[in-house]
């Protein structure tokens, strides 16, 4: 039997994959679908619900993004969200203004409790606003205003004969006080959700995706060491066992210990396991390259070359699989997003690797999710919650020219910060060091010396879309940045990183 779904329709809102998560943590499954999906489709897919998510344009705008207005005649409960909401206004007779003053941030809104998407909640609640334009007219019938702001009188609304529910505010951010209780309520209350979803039962429909789609013919991983690509060898060993050949390219670029931790726990799995040693063919592709995009596109290229070399000797494996997961779609630009930045597992390959097809298993989830499905494939807790650490390694963390002996420079002294922090009672989500391309004048002994700055970096967040620097304590900083600038040669000054993202993102390149 096939789960209960709800369908998050995309108007170009940067939490549209918090909303996705948010439902999913609520026991229904959920796919994200662009906001012109036909209705043949939809009636295909069969919702209990539809979600509007937000967006950047103005409904009245020619080019802003509008779905089918036949969607408000099939019967099914619909949720708009910021722009979301707005468009269901505009689209079903009411009227939308700029706002006479914007409302961005944590804001006070007051609720109307009997509403079922109210329900169990308080009245009065902070939320997350980012509108310049409001709702100032509902649309004709039985809708009715259900939240008010001191800006914004008509902050939710609904029509619970038609099931048609607004909120001018983002419940599926952390900002918004009972922002997961809402969604819930939209679930359960409205959509009459059985809860039929889980984790465990997404992993099972994966390995079956894979069982189906593979059949009997091999698979080529390149296993980065990452979480990412780690869960996606346990899933596909587990799915596909003795198909799957695994291969570690050793890039050079991991840090201190990594490559033998690798080694010890997937040549114990039911996999090909084959070590690489590319470590002189990635630094002479490199040589005298500082853009950071053209590294990743460097690396991830190379990747893929090496790739083509190693599967030659296998035969040619017949599919490449790929630890592709949610984030590193958005922010590459999938979906009509703006691009942040590339990544080396998405739109970075060449198109001639010669292989049937790509699979990606982890494509739909986020970290956290990532990490479940590591617990359930029985990945050692040291592996699970490791560090995040992307694809193209230390190279990325190195700003200007990569050099072997910068990396040596930088893997020594990422290892003493992590080992300090580990000790500590910091609590970060993420934190690794950062070699930058500056030099200054130092004193050691009795020498001058014209070394590197290093800088630390430690955040603090839940789904890495967002995050807030880690507050470390003055002491253990100090005894970070002494043991850096005498156990590691190169090294004379160390700064610490306290922006948050946005306007930065975690990595530094």
């Amino acid at each position: 039997m096939e789960n209960q779904k709800v369908v998050i329709l995309d108007f170009g809102g940067q939490y549209k994959e918090l909303i996705a998560r948010r439902v999913r943590e609520c026991g229904v499954y959920s796919l994200i679908k662009p906001y012109n999906t036909s209705i043949n489709e939809l009636r295909e897919i069969s919702p209990i619900g539809i979600i509007f998510t937000g967006g950047p344009n103005s409904v009245y705008l020619k080019e802003s993004p509008k779905c089918d207005p036949a969607i408000f005649e099939m019967g099914i409960p619909i949720l708009g969200i910021c722009y979301g909401m707005q468009l269901i206004a505009h689209m079903l007779g009411g009227k939308i203004s700029a706002c006479e003053k914007s409302e961005y941030g944590r804001i006070t809104a007051a609720v109307n409790t009997e509403s079922a998407l109210f329900s169990n909640i308080v009245e009065t609640q902070n939320v997350l606003m980012s509108h310049t334009d409001k709702v100032i007219e509902l649309p004709s019938g039985n809708f009715r205003g259900i939240a008010n702001t001191k800006l914004c009188e008509i902050a939710a609304f609904e029509c619970p004969e038609q099931k048609i529910y607004g909120v001018q505010f983002h419940p599926e951010v952390e900002i918004s006080e009972n922002g997961t209780q809402i969604i819930r309520n939209f679930l359960y209350n409205i959509c009459k959700a059985d809860g039929d979803y889980s984790i465990d039962d997404y992993l099972n429909q994966q390995i079956e995706k894979v069982k189906d789609r593979v059949g009997n013919k091999r698979v080529l991983l390149g296993l980065s060491g990452g979480v990412d690509s780690s869960v996606c060898a346990a899933l596909l060993s587990k799915a596909i066992p003795g198909q799957l050949i695994c291969i570690y390219i050793d890039h050079g670029f991991m840090r201190k210990g990594e490559t033998e931790q690798i080694k010890q726990v997937f040549e114990k799995r039911d996999l090909r396991f084959v070590h690489v040693d590319a470590k002189k063919r990635f630094l002479k592709r490199l040589k005298g390259v500082t853009d950071p995009e053209k590294k990743r596109k460097i690396i991830g290229e190379e990747f893929a070359r090496t790739f083509e070399d190693e599967a030659k000797k296998y035969d040619n494996p017949e599919f490449l699989a790929q630890g592709t997961i949610y984030p590193d779609i958005v922010e590459s630009g999938k979906n009509k997003s703006a691009v942040i930045k590339s990544h080396h597992n998405v739109g970075g390959l060449p198109e001639d690797l010669g292989f049937e097809g790509v699979v990606e298993p982890l494509s739909g989830l986020f970290k956290d999710e990532v990490r479940k499905f590591g617990k359930l494939l029985e990945l050692p807790d040291s592996l699970v919650y490791r560090q995040p650490f992307p694809g193209p390694g230390l190279a990325i963390r190195i700003i200007g020219e990569i050099t072997e002996e910068k990396l040596d420079i930088l893997r020594d002294a990422d290892a003493i910060y992590r080992e300090e922090l580990e000790k500590s009672n910091v609590k970060a989500d993420q934190y690794f060091a950062v070699l930058t391309d500056t030099k200054s004048v130092g004193v050691q002994g009795d020498f001058r010396t014209y070394d590197y700055t290093l800088a630390l970096r430690a955040v603090r967040t839940s789904d890495f879309m967002t995050c807030e620097y880690a507050h470390i304590p003055y002491d253990i900083l100090t005894k970070i940045s002494s043991r850096i600038t005498n156990e590691v040669h190169g090294i004379n000054r160390i700064v610490y990183d306290i922006t948050s993202k946005p306007p930065a993102t975690i990595e530094w390149e």
